[in-house]
């Protein structure tokens, strides 16, 4: 049995002939991104590949919760949210508030929210 991966590779097509659009390419090459900003974005969208932490911003997406609820409404244990939300909050996805002896999470901004949707719009579709 063939993977997509697999599958995807063979239909790729190729140039039939090597020819180099220089003065495109030069135009592409100038509007880059350095790679120390191209690495920040890598390491912000690797945030996103896993899937304890995909649960915790779900979960902020609806409301902000403390660490005991967001346990409680993910099913996992109050130290493993802890160090997932340090992640999170060092990538500037989530922030926090204290409320007395309470500290509520919430996602930093509506940037974190138009990604969660577009993520879900993209596999919905």
């Amino acid at each position: 049995m063939k993977d997509n991966v697999t599958d995807n590779v063979t239909e790729i097509e190729c140039c039939g002939a090597h020819h180099v659009h220089a003065n495109l390419v030069h135009q592409i090459e100038d509007g880059m991104p350095s790679d120390e900003v191209m690495q920040s974005l890598a390491d912000f969208y690797k945030v996103f590949g896993d899937l304890t932490r995909i649960k915790i911003l779900c979960v902020l997406y609806q409301n902000e919760l403390c660490v005991c609820d967001l346990a409680e409404v993910t099913g996992m244990t109050q130290s493993a949210i802890s160090h997932q939300l340090r992640v999170l909050k060092q990538m500037k996805l989530v922030k926090n508030r204290r409320d007395g002896k309470t500290v509520y999470y919430s996602l930093a901004d509506a940037h974190i929210q138009s990604i969660l949707n577009q993520g879900m719009e993209h596999i919905a579709e």
